[in-house]
C-alpha cells in the first residue's frame, strides 16, 4: 500500500480574503465572494479529503494513527498536530492573541464548566490547545507584530497630536498601563480621541498620499473596513502601538503567545497548532473580551525577527526553525532535473505553489501540478522530480 496519497483541501470564504489568488492557484473559476484561506489538514472543520478513498483525512487518520502519524507524534498529541493553510489577505484580520498550552487547557475547561456552547459568539477557548504559527510569505505581505520598542512608541505618541495625551501614561504605567487604558475606556473617549485622527488622515489614504510603512496609512484602512456603522474601533490604537512590518517573499515571521499581531495585506503560506483559541483585541465586529485579553498579552517591546529560513545541505530544501514541537515549515525549490529526497519520519503535507513535479514512492509515481498537494504517512520514502522550476511548501512535526 502506498503511503504517498493526493489530497484537496478546503476553502474558505472568509470575509476579508482576495478575489482572485486561491482561484487562480486552484485553477478553479473564481465566483462572486471571498477567497481568504485554503485549508490543508485533518481539523474537524474543514478536513482535506483523500482522492483515492474520498474520505476526510481526519478519518483516514483515526484508523490507525500510531503508523500514519509515527509513534512519537501520536504518543505526543494523538493527531495531526498542525493545519497548514494558504491564506489571501485583502482587509485586515482582527488584532489577537494566543494562548499558552496552560491557559488554554485552564481556559477550556473554565468554559466548559460553565456551561457556555463551543459555538457561543462570546466564547473564547474552542479547544484546550495553544496556537502558535509562523508564516511565509508568498507576495509582499504587511502585518502588525507586538509592542513597538520604547523608544519608537514614545516618538509615535509624540508625533499624533491626538495621542499625545498617552505618553504620561506610557511612563508611569508601562506597555499594560497604556493598553489597558485605550482598551478599558468609555466608547466616547475613544470618539473624542480618534474622531479628530481619523478626520486628519483620512483624506490622505483617499487622495493616495500615505505610503504603507504608515499607521495612518492602515488606520484609515481599518476605519473605512471596520468602522462603517460610525462607532470607532478600539483596534485603531493599537495600529500606533505596534510594530508595522513588512516581509519579502520567502521571508517568515513567527507569532508565539502572547505576542498580539493582525495580518493586514497580502498572500502567505502559514502553519500553526491545531487550534482555534483566539482572543480578540479590535479590528473585528465579533466579541472582543477585554479582561481576558489583558491576562494573554506579551506586554514588552518587540524587535521583530524576520527569518531567511535555513538551507539545508542538499541545496533544495529550506527550513524555517520556530520553537513550536507541534510543526516545521520548508520550501523546496527545484530546477529541472533537480531530485528531492525524503525519509518521512513524521506525517506530512506538502503542496505544489508552482511549476509540475512527480512524486516517486517505491513502485508508485503521482504527479502534481500547481496547486495539488498530497498528504504522507510516517515512514514514507520518496522523491520529487521536477520537470521544470518548481516550488513546494512542506509541513510536518520536527
Amino acid at each position: 500500500m502506498s503511503k504517498v496519497h493526493a489530497i484537496k483541501g478546503k476553502i474558505q470564504n472568509y470575509a476579508w480574503g482576495g478575489s482572485s489568488y486561491i482561484p487562480q492557484l486552484l485553477s478553479i473559476t473564481a465566483e462572486e465572494k471571498p477567497y481568504a484561506e485554503y485549508w490543508l489538514g485533518a481539523h474537524v472543520n474543514a478536513p482535506a479529503i483523500l482522492d483515492s478513498k474520498n474520505s476526510p483525512l481526519n478519518e483516514f487518520i483515526e484508523g490507525d494513527p500510531k503508523s500514519i502519524l509515527g509513534p512519537v507524534i501520536e504518543s505526543k498529541f494523538g493527531r495531526l498536530p498542525f493545519l497548514f493553510k494558504v491564506l489571501d489577505v485583502n482587509d485586515m484580520l482582527s488584532i489577537q492573541v494566543h494562548p499558552t498550552k496552560a491557559e488554554a487547557e485552564k481556559g477550556f475547561a473554565r468554559e466548559n464548566e460553565l456551561g457556555i456552547p463551543i459555538s457561543a459568539p462570546h466564547r473564547n477557548y474552542k479547544d484546550d490547545n495553544h496556537k502558535p504559527e509562523i508564516m511565509v510569505a508568498l507576495s509582499e505581505f504587511w502585518l502588525l507584530h507586538g509592542f513597538l520598542p520604547e523608544a519608537k512608541l514614545k516618538e509615535t505618541l509624540s508625533n499624533m497630536p491626538e495621542l499625545s495625551h498617552l505618553i504620561s501614561v506610557f511612563e508611569s504605567d508601562g506597555y499594560k498601563g497604556l493598553y489597558q487604558t485605550v482598551m478599558e475606556e468609555s466608547d466616547d473617549t475613544t470618539e473624542k480621541v480618534l474622531r479628530p485622527l481619523i478626520e486628519r488622515v483620512l483624506p490622505k489614504y483617499e487622495a493616495g498620499d500615505l505610503v504603507k510603512s504608515s499607521a495612518d496609512y492602515w488606520a484609515a484602512k481599518a476605519y473605512k473596513t471596520f468602522c462603517q456603522d460610525g462607532k470607532l474601533d478600539k483596534g485603531i490604537y493599537s495600529i500606533y502601538f505596534f510594530n508595522i512590518v513588512k516581509v519579502n517573499p520567502g521571508e517568515a515571521v513567527f507569532q508565539d503567545a502572547g505576542i498580539p499581531h493582525a495580518y493586514m495585506e497580502g498572500q502567505n503560506m502559514e502553519l500553526m497548532a491545531n487550534s482555534d483559541n483566539v482572543l480578540r483585541g479590535g479590528l473585528t465586529p465579533k466579541h472582543v473580551d477585554v479582561p481576558e485579553l489583558l491576562k494573554h498579552v506579551a506586554f514588552e517591546e518587540t524587535h521583530p525577527n524576520i527569518m531567511q529560513g535555513e538551507l539545508q545541505e542538499d541545496g533544495l530544501e529550506r527550513i524555517y526553525k520556530s520553537p513550536a514541537p507541534d510543526f516545521e515549515l520548508s520550501k523546496i525549490e527545484l530546477k529541472s532535473g533537480n531530485i528531492y529526497k525524503s525519509d518521512a519520519s513524521t506525517a506530512q503535507i506538502l503542496i505544489v505553489l508552482d511549476g509540475e513535479v512527480t512524486m516517486f514512492e517505491g513502485e508508485k509515481e503521482l504527479r502534481r501540478e500547481k496547486g495539488e498537494s498530497v498528504f504522507i504517512e510516517a515512514g514514507a520514502e520518496y522523491q520529487i522530480k521536477a520537470a521544470s522550476a518548481a516550488i513546494l511548501y512542506k509541513a510536518t512535526a520536527p
